[in-house]
């Protein structure tokens, strides 16, 4: 009877351990396709230059900009179904788990993914208008395998049925909801002409919080032209918030509609749509505030780059999820006690989601700190937290394994960092804005900011890239023999590359980092050569006080 008991026990304790596993799986694959989404969305926001109008197929290069805003969009949508249906979610960790035959479709995945960079590595920075059609077969298709491996990579396509079970039709619905939110957008957008009151109230409403910062204001509320010092802004339709009144809009009905058995409708639609189009139109209204400073104060190019299209729907997508949890939070909107949800597994062991969350967490608090400071740099304390934090999370996942440093590793970092420091261009205007922001936080604000760079840069910033680029992505690719290595080394290094501004020398840098690693199999090895690398390139920074350097 004990030794049964002890078996049943057993039998427990591993079926749990199996149910972890599935949804780790579930959840490390959604966060990679998350990283690879904003990583493209930050590099052709700010390695391209490219004017739809300027272009011979305008309307085939604006479908191509919506797909980031698409992807969002169903991505929140998804996230709603599974938080309203807790056995779609189940479903969905089962299916994931099995991973027979995925290595061809993991495959097709990162070569669609490959496939989108190729424009850049062409002409990055250049203008890519007159090269459009040139480009559209490598986007084109880049996008249809990205996706199409990307979906078959988590499940069959029986087993995505099995997943959608009787929701079947609600879950179709709702994602085609969120692909066509953007279009509905759109459609919407004529409407901003005609509210002449809300109109005039943002302009003036955009003033006010200009007027807030000292700067002289410039306000031509007929011109719908805004602005301060040398640089104004005419709030078209697309920059206006009507696309953020539509999506809040349609994740407020969304919501209603999934938890119509649990919500009181009355106050629902008296308490939270208003509630949401309040909050949208501030969030908006700061936006439009924000970036003018920006483009004045500090640059014109990084207000446009880091403002327009992609932070604007992130925001407002971050806006609606924040607000649904605020909903699921209150009783009083509810007819009775929701029930009770599905534990979340922790994930503080595992070393797969190890080597991949912190890095979706450290391209997420980046595309922050780029659309709310004036320079992304000074967001950076908040950045370094952020890692700190989400290192700490998975530490037990992390402490297990072989740390150890070695001579080759290092030496192979020292000479890393100085081939970066050498290489350097000499003038850097963004170095000069920099520095003149970094004098204007005080003695003690500039303290932290050079104490957390530091840190930052020398052992957070190479841990979290080594986990990802050679603990994921070159680990994942390698599948043995001199081909399949060098597709891994050139995949891994070449992705790598895009993540910096001088990305030839950073390719080159990974291409190093990830033959140490293939060399004696030691992950340790290329951290410590990025760490070393980097700690060379952090001391020249503090020695010059350079710090667009790093």
């Amino acid at each position: 009877m004990d030794n049964r008991m002890t078996d049943r026990h057993v039998d427990m304790d591993r079926d749990a351990r199996a149910r972890q596993g599935r949804v780790h799986r579930a959840v490390w694959l959604v966060g990679l396709f998350v990283a690879e989404l904003l990583a493209l969305a930050l590099a052709y926001q700010f390695l391209a230059r490219i004017d739809c109008q300027a272009t011979e197929a305008e309307a085939a290069c604006r479908g191509l900009r919506s797909l980031v805003a698409r992807a969002m969009a169903v991505l929140a949508v998804a996230a709603v179904l599974l938080w309203a249906r807790p056995g779609l979610a189940a479903r969905l960790a089962m299916v994931t788990a099995r991973r027979s035959a995925r290595g061809g479709w993991a495959a097709l995945h990162f070569a669609g993914v490959g496939l989108l960079l190729v424009p850049l590595f062409v002409a990055a920075g250049a203008d890519m208008a007159p090269m459009f059609l040139k480009f559209l077969p490598f986007w084109a298709a880049g996008a249809v395998a990205a996706l199409a491996g990307a979906v078959l990579w988590m499940a069959p396509w029986q087993g995505w049925r099995a997943v959608a079970g009787a929701d079947g039709a609600v879950v179709l619905a709702a994602l085609a909801g969120g692909a066509v939110l953007p279009d509905l957008a759109d459609l919407i957008l004529p409407l901003w002409w005609h509210w002449p009151a809300l109109t005039a109230l943002t302009f003036h409403a955009v003033a006010g919080v200009i007027a807030l910062s000292g700067a002289p204001v410039y306000l031509d509320a007929p011109g719908f032209i805004v602005g301060t010092g040398g640089f104004l802004v005419h709030i078209a339709q697309q920059c206006s918030g009507v696309e953020g009144l539509a999506l809040v809009t349609g994740f407020t009905l969304l919501y209603a509609a999934l938890f119509r058995d649990r919500i009181r409708p009355l106050r629902y639609a008296l308490v939270v749509l208003p509630l949401g189009l309040g909050l949208s139109w501030c969030l908006n209204v700061v936006r439009i505030a924000v970036l003018i400073v920006i483009g004045d104060r500090v640059s014109p190019d990084l207000a446009v780059n880091g403002f327009h299209s992609y932070a604007g729907w992130l925001f407002f997508i971050l806006l609606a999820l924040g607000l649904m949890a605020f909903v699921q939070a209150t009783p009083w909107l509810h007819k009775k006690t929701a029930a009770p949800r599905l534990p979340s597994p922790p994930l503080r062991h595992d070393w797969l989601a190890a080597r991949i969350l912190p890095f979706v967490a450290f391209m997420i608090v980046s595309t922050l700190t780029a659309a709310l400071f004036f320079h992304p740099e000074l967001g950076y304390p908040w950045k370094a937290a952020a890692m700190a934090g989400v290192v700490a999370l998975f530490w037990p996942a992390l402490r297990g394994r072989d740390w150890a440093a070695s001579v080759p590793a290092v030496g192979v970092g020292v000479l890393v960092g100085l081939g970066w420091v050498l290489t350097a261009p000499e003038d850097s205007a963004d170095a000069f804005v920099l520095a003149q922001l970094l004098t204007g936080l005080g003695g003690v604000g500039l303290a932290v900011w050079v104490v957390a760079r530091v840190i930052g840069t020398v052992v957070l910033v190479p841990l979290i890239e080594e986990l990802f680029f050679r603990g994921y992505v070159l680990a994942r690719l390698d599948k043995g023999g001199p081909v399949w290595r060098g597709v891994a080394l050139a995949v891994s290094s070449g992705l790598f590359g895009l993540m910096h501004g001088r990305w030839l020398e950073a390719a080159l840098a990974g291409l190093a980092f990830g033959a140490l690693m293939l060399w004696r199999g030691r992950l340790a090895d290329a951290v410590w050569a990025h760490v070393a690398a980097n700690a060379v390139v952090a001391a020249v920074a503090v020695a010059r006080g350079d710090w667009a350097l790093i």
